[in-house]
């Protein structure tokens, strides 16, 4: 089906092919977040709501998944990042930090 083919392709794109037909109990921390990416824009939502998109990937998945955001981000889609990380932060276009509930910055 058209459905099957696109969730095959969002896998492939996360580097998950040979992980399909494993149960989710059968994957890492780190596939599981990737899955849930997947799961997340299969439909081609306009807004993107990631908490923590990278917090349990190693440094290199982490980047692939950024960089994924750039696309789709260039197609159009908004995407909202909540992160600790100072590094994934600073990609924004936008940055709004809050501190104890109040926003200290909006730039």
């Amino acid at each position: 089906s058209k459905a099957e083919i696109v969730a095959k392709n969002l896998l492939s794109n996360f580097g998950l092919s040979k992980r399909l037909y494993n149960k989710p109990k059968e994957l890492s921390g780190g596939e599981k977040q990737r899955v849930a990416l997947s799961r997340a824009i299969a439909n081609k939502p306009d807004i993107i709501l990631a908490d923590e998109p990278t917090g349990n990937l190693d440094s290199k998945s982490g980047l692939e998944i950024l960089k994924f955001f750039d696309q789709l981000h260039k197609a159009g889609n908004t995407i909202i990042v909540v992160t600790h990380e100072k590094s994934i932060a600073k990609r924004a276009k936008r940055r709004v930090e809050l501190f104890d509930g109040k926003i200290t910055l909006d730039e």
